[in-house]
């Protein structure tokens, strides 16, 4: 691979995208060396690599964590990329199949048509989703009746004035924007949930509340509109919202490979980058320069009157990633003091404190190591950016999980491992994957700071052999696309990392249109 040449347009193209020679061809030898997989040592379970938090333990840490809101040290960041195409995959395949009138989708339906069984619960309950009267006002404006479409079973003006630029779009919106849940007044988007959600455990003693969200370019304006609008309609008088925005880098892309790993180009002879996937969102993440940041999905919400437990528990995750922090920059304190020897006893307690409470297990190596030897690689292990991340228990949800991986040097880490990089080919890696008693919500709470105040450079703390790969098709021929390691697994798997266990019901994704029905966002 060191032989890749790349000619004078390619590199004029490469400085384009804001890459350098060199990051592409370094790209190019992780297609031809291809991922390891993860080396899973066990799940974990609780009491091992996963915490459960008391009503008492939550009662404790909540006071930790309200002073250091009240200070406005908290910001949250959600990634709001993306159309909502997915999430209405069934819908627009009836449109595409001419699979529309509502006796034929239900015969298609009773025949084992996945599409057509989707889309039967859909238009059965088409009265039970928050954006049935914008939808019903819409196809009125088009002459349509929406009643009297279900009546006669013609499903398409419906499908139509649902999904397509005839009607409201939502296909090509933005999850982000489409209505989720109905209230008395008005119905609510993502968005809206997760601002007013964030009043609860973001909001500083100024009245103060900050969020960043990343966005599609071609989405940008229309959110950002959107995000105006609402802060105007928003209750809250005594809040103070400021709200920033950011696109995912045109450098985070990556090159495309062909079948030889060597530069793609397509008919015109051009290179072929593709994004990233969200774990170019660490940049995003970086430049934000913040210092306890929670995370979470756009489409993980629930209504208003759901947001106390989730904001009970997140108050708690805060408030234990505080009192780590305080006992990691104690112990830096120790080691980094210069001519001072540290004593086998204090060197053996902040071991402890290591392998009970941030979630890795020493090497044989590293156990009998020297005094000197131990105080080095105790810095190194414990200035790194810290994150609580909530597990929920395994419900059939799609996702990573939490595992004990095996590091190169014996040995090993809590970690989020994603199902993609498991080891398919051997029986004893996929037996332990599916032991996997808990999942991985994306409900994380992030401490990015050092004990100076200063922000971690967080691709130091990117493995980045965690990537993926993919095989991908472009002008009828086929190609190799690479991800960058997803966000919350190898973007940062040199992360201290706390696992602790959060109830299932504040964990309500929508991935599908009819996610909607279930009574968390239905009511």
């Amino acid at each position: 691979m060191s032989n890749v040449t790349l000619s004078p347009e390619d590199e004029r193209q490469i400085a384009d995208q804001g890459k350098s020679p060199q990051a592409v061809k370094e790209q190019l030898k992780l297609f031809a060396r291809g991922m390891p997989p993860a080396r899973l040592a066990r799940a974990c379970t609780l009491g091992d690599g996963i915490v459960a938090l008391d009503s008492q333990k939550i009662e404790d840490l909540t006071p930790i964590y309200d002073e250091a809101m009240s200070q406005g040290r908290a910001s949250k960041f959600v990634p709001a990329s993306g159309a909502s195409s997915r999430m209405f995959k069934s819908l627009l395949a009836l449109l595409t199949e001419d699979l529309t009138s509502i006796p034929d989708i239900k015969k298609a339906a009773q025949s084992g048509n996945k599409d057509a069984e989707a889309g039967l619960v859909f238009l059965s309950n088409l009265h039970r989703f928050a954006f049935y009267e914008t939808l019903r006002n819409r196809l009125a404006q088009a002459g349509e009746n929406l009643g009297a479409c279900l009546a006669e079973g013609r499903g398409r003006p419906i499908l139509e004035g649902l999904l397509t630029d005839q009607g409201l779009d939502y296909a090509a919106l933005p999850k982000a924007l489409i209505e989720f849940h109905r209230y008395p007044d008005r119905s609510r988007t993502p968005l809206d949930e997760h601002l007013v959600e964030a009043v609860g455990f973001i909001r500083d003693e100024k009245g103060e509340c900050k969020l960043h969200f990343t966005v599609s370019p071609e989405h940008r304006e229309r959110i950002e509109s959107y995000v105006r609008q609402a802060l105007d309609t928003l209750q809250e008088k005594r809040t103070r919202f400021h709200v920033s925005f950011s696109m995912q880098k045109p450098a985070t892309d990556t090159i495309a490979a062909d079948s030889e790993n060597r530069p793609f180009h397509d008919k015109n002879g051009s290179l072929v980058f593709r994004p990233g996937g969200h774990g170019a969102l660490l940049e995003n993440l970086q430049d934000l320069q913040g210092d306890i940041v929670f995370l979470k999905n756009i489409d993980n919400v629930v209504p208003e009157k759901f947001h106390q437990e989730g904001i009970r528990y997140r108050k708690a995750m805060g408030g234990l990633l505080i009192s780590l922090q305080k006992q990691i920059f104690v112990h830096l304190e120790t080691l980094e003091q210069t001519g001072i020897p540290v004593s086998e006893a204090k060197l053996s307690e902040i071991e402890k404190f290591i392998t009970k409470n941030l979630g890795a297990e020493l090497s044989p190596g590293a156990r009998q190591a020297t005094a000197q030897e131990k105080r080095t690689h105790f810095k190194k292990l414990l200035h790194r950016p810290l994150r609580v991340c909530g597990m929920v228990k395994n419900q059939g949800e799609p996702g990573g999980g939490p595992f004990w991986v095996s590091d190169d040097d014996g040995g090993s880490s809590v970690q989020i491992v994603e199902s993609s990089q498991f080891d398919s080919t051997s029986e004893a890696q996929m037996r332990i994957a599916e032991s996997a008693t808990h999942f991985n919500p994306v409900d994380i709470v992030c401490g990015l700071r050092d004990r100076q105040g200063k922000a971690f450079r967080l691709l130091d703390f990117r493995d980045p052999d965690s990537a993926f790969i993919s095989v991908k098709s472009k002008d009828g021929q086929e190609l190799k696309a690479l991800e960058l390691p997803g966000l919350w697994n190898g973007s940062m798997a040199f992360w201290n990392t706390v696992f602790v266990e959060i109830p299932v019901e504040i964990f309500n994704p929508v991935k599908t249109v009819n996610d909607l029905l279930r009574p968390y966002h239905a009511g």
